[in-house]
């Protein structure tokens, strides 16, 4: 798992309450309550400020949590914020299962809640989900990157790096890829199928392993771009990780739209990236949960449908990735 990054240091040093830096409360300011399992990737940090930023245009108090993972915190979290008489909750779970509790607390408190970016376990209640499309970006996705080889002349070996299978969004990754690759009349032999977790020391010994025992895969789709230091540390170690047009390229692809999948983009390493709109996402939570706080009535599954950016739309496409946002405030 990658270190915690700069940009988090003040969110991490206020995990021990439920609040940090929110304006102070005014007479019938709506007050949302907003719990994160985790900060660790660019992408939770890019949702969290997006988050803040769109509540913040709505003149929204925010109450936040951040659980470390830890999904009997984030109970305790949620539980505190309905404890606070919140108006509103969005939670980030770890999984489908572990937010099943809070769904049914905030339903028992008539408090309305939303996740983001994750599903609910069958039976949870009442919720609205707002959620990446997973299967269908990342179907696209892997089209795309055989469609980047078609000039191959003999079937690719092909590896795809598997998240948490406890996540539903690793689950729906996975589908996705595998739909995309019977498809393709056997332009992709899979070799290798590697779990990671979402741990890079996983990702980095699966990677390495894979390419010791099949020297000839060409073909790695990442079932998220966080991965991507792993998969690049172990093609070099192989002597595999060479630009789009050399002869010894690596068709890459990889799912989320992150600074670092940008940069490989600019660079010519990666093919194709499947792009989840986070802003998008993120301005649909606030939408929601604000609507059912008013006891208006939303749709129970609001879906991202996200983009596939690859070499052939970067210049028009750019402005839709998130992680060109972020790479363009980093040093």
């Amino acid at each position: 798992m990658k270190a915690l990054l700069p940009s988090l240091l003040v969110s991490v040093a206020c995990l021990a309450t439920l609040s940090c830096g929110a304006p102070t409360n005014q007479p019938d300011q709506t007050t949302i309550g907003v719990a994160f399992e985790t900060l660790q990737t660019e992408y939770w940090v890019a949702s969290l400020d997006a988050m803040k930023a769109e509540l913040a245009k709505h003149d929204v108090r925010v109450l936040e949590a951040v659980a470390d993972g830890d999904p009997n915190r984030q109970l305790e979290q949620v539980q505190s914020f309905i404890a606070r008489k919140v108006d509103g909750i969005i939670v980030v779970p770890k999984d489908a299962e572990s937010v099943i509790p809070m769904i049914r607390a905030a339903n028992k408190a008539n408090i309305p809640i939303v996740l983001y970016n994750r599903g609910p376990g069958e039976g949870a209640g009442p919720c609205v989900t707002v959620v990446a499309d997973n299967r269908a970006i990342t179907r696209d996705t892997v089209r795309r990157m055989i469609a980047s080889a078609s000039e191959r002349s003999k079937p690719m070996q092909g590896m795809i790096l598997i998240g948490d299978l406890g996540d539903i969004n690793a689950i729906e990754r996975r589908e996705g890829f595998d739909e995309a690759i019977s498809e393709s009349n056997g332009a992709v032999e899979v070799v290798a199928r590697v779990p990671t977790v979402w741990n890079q020391e996983k990702a980095l010994a699966g990677v390495t392993n894979a390419l010791q025992a099949n020297p000839d895969i060409e073909f790695i789709f990442s079932s998220s771009d966080f991965l991507f230091p792993s998969i690049v540390a172990a093609l070099k170690n192989a002597d595999k990780y060479h630009p789009i047009g050399h002869e010894r390229h690596v068709v890459l692809g990889g799912f989320d739209g992150d600074a670092t999948a940008y940069r490989m983009l600019q660079d010519k390493y990666l093919d194709a990236d499947g792009v989840q709109n986070v802003y998008f996402e993120c301005s649909q939570a606030v939408d929601a949960v604000l609507k059912m706080s008013r006891g208006e009535t939303v749709e129970p599954v609001l879906k991202d449908q996200g983009v596939v950016i690859h070499q052939d739309n970067l210049d028009q496409e750019s402005h839709r990735m998130w992680g060109a946002q972020v790479a363009a405030k980093q040093p």
